[in-house]
């Protein structure tokens, strides 16, 4: 099982946010970041965030480093890395089935992550949808979208799906971001879209809408 940071909020958890770095980070990135989002202790939410293998990238002339997958070009949909996707996918689940075998149920579970991270809590929960709480996806893309399964009419709806992304971002422009969530409504998933004036990163008004984004779904009847 992977390696990961644990950073939890109240005395007994409930809920479990697994959030993956992006390309080049590792666990720690995102750890500062729980209490900045100012969440309630009860119900209490217990924040999971796991170091990525090591990895050869292409892109960055072959050299080693965190990754969920190979970045090959830079058209990012082109030449994907579908192997080192279902590889690390698999890695994933293993988390997320942990926690439930310590007694979080999967409908508490949401798959967060920024760029290349995002892309995989895509991967992962639009696959997982029945059950899981929801998808948060920073700065990202919808990786194998070719790919992606039609939902049952059952589910439409059904997956709380937050997308944030920056007007200038240069790593995974703008475009990337909107055309998955445009292809996900209309698939029939209710997408919470947001934009920021910021490039590849995170700003507090981001913080801050993810804050509220995660109360609403912590505090669900």
């Amino acid at each position: 099982m992977l390696d990961y940071e644990i950073n939890e909020i109240g005395n007994t958890q409930e809920y479990c946010v697994i959030w993956l770095h992006g390309l080049g980070a590792d666990g720690h990135d995102f750890f500062p970041i729980v209490p900045q989002l100012n969440l309630p202790a009860q119900p209490g939410i217990r924040f999971i965030f796991p170091h990525a293998p090591r990895q050869p990238v292409t892109i960055n002339g072959g050299y080693v480093m965190r990754a969920w997958y190979d970045i090959i070009a830079p058209d990012l949909t082109a030449r994907q890395d579908k192997a080192g996707i279902l590889r690390s996918a698999a890695l994933i689940l293993e988390i997320m089935d942990d926690q439930i075998r310590q007694g979080i149920s999967k409908d508490k579970i949401l798959l967060a992550g920024f760029s290349q991270g995002g892309a995989m809590a895509l991967h992962i929960g639009l696959r997982e949808t029945k059950g899981l709480a929801g998808i948060m996806a920073l700065s990202c893309y919808l990786p194998l979208a070719d790919e992606l399964p039609v939902p049952e009419v059952a589910q439409e709806g059904n997956l709380p799906i937050f997308m944030a992304h920056g007007n200038y971002d240069p790593i995974v422009p703008l475009q990337a971001g909107v055309m998955s969530k445009d292809m996900l409504t209309k698939l029939g998933y209710a997408i919470t879209w947001k934009e920021y004036p910021m490039e590849h990163s995170v700003c507090e008004e981001e913080i801050a809408d993810i804050s509220e984004w995660l109360r609403q779904f912590t505090t669900r009847a």
